[in-house]
């Protein structure tokens, strides 16, 4: 990598101009999640300062989340939260896509059920009307983030069983087939995880999670989608603007 040069006649301290420097080569992708970043001699070797400057510099991205020092390995990049928008519809995979990174699903159960009278109830579907379920672990970049359990009507759902549910995204799948969503409501809770859920997602159990329940509705105001969404809080967490 060709040294950087500083300006050292700037306003701006050196190790500040070199904390922005590497702030810029991770979100470049320069050095991806979980990887090392150089050592502190390639370092005042590249930039031409002092070690307390490099020191300086790392200490400030160690404080904001984006370094992370560990015992006998250096200085790696953190891997970041996935951030979610409140006051817009969109499915988990458009969320982890915006955010520069892959998503993935694992498929753990795919059934039609005339059992599910909760789930029955939301949707607003006859009791004698089946209901399919899906239930997924949602990845980002090979991370597990969440545990998705979702409902839709039967109509809905013969469309979903056409395709590959490990990849499938809904959302795009239902416009495909002229299938719009118009709104949703969501909550929001707080939640410990499970012995299932921490095996599931590589945490232990009671570990602080976000549980997203969604109840979505088609442009008829009909609801078509109920997911209950399980996320991993030290991966996941949302971000709300406020206006006065």
């Amino acid at each position: 990598m060709p040294a950087h040069k500083l300006d050292h006649n700037a306003n701006k301290a050196l190790y500040l101009q070199i904390k922005d420097v590497l702030v810029k080569r991770i979100q470049d992708g320069v050095w991806g999640a979980q990887s090392l970043i150089p050592t502190e001699r390639e370092l005042m070797k590249e930039f031409d300062v002092s070690r307390t400057t490099i020191r300086q510099a790392i200490s400030v991205l160690v404080q904001i989340g984006l370094l992370e020092k560990t015992q006998g390995r250096g200085t790696l990049v953190k891997p970041q939260k996935l951030v979610g928008s409140l006051g817009r519809l969109k499915g988990f995979a458009e969320e982890v896509v915006e955010k520069g990174h892959i998503p993935q699903s694992k498929l753990l159960r795919t059934e039609f059920s005339d059992l599910l009278f909760t789930e029955k109830s939301m949707l607003n579907v006859k009791e004698d009307e089946s209901i399919l379920l899906i239930e997924r672990i949602r990845f980002a970049d090979d991370m597990p983030i969440a545990f998705e359990r979702t409902c839709w009507p039967y109509n809905i759902g013969s469309i979903l069983m056409q395709y590959d549910l490990n990849a499938a995204r809904y959302y795009e799948i239902l416009e495909n087939h002229n299938i719009y969503l118009h709104k949703a409501s969501e909550k929001i809770y707080a939640i410990n995880a499970t012995q299932d859920e921490a095996d599931l997602l590589g945490i232990r159990p009671g570990e602080a999670m976000l549980e997203m329940n969604r109840l979505s509705f088609g442009m008829n105001n009909h609801p078509i989608e109920y997911t209950k969404t399980k996320y991993r809080s030290d991966q996941y967490h949302y971000d709300i603007e406020l206006k006065r």
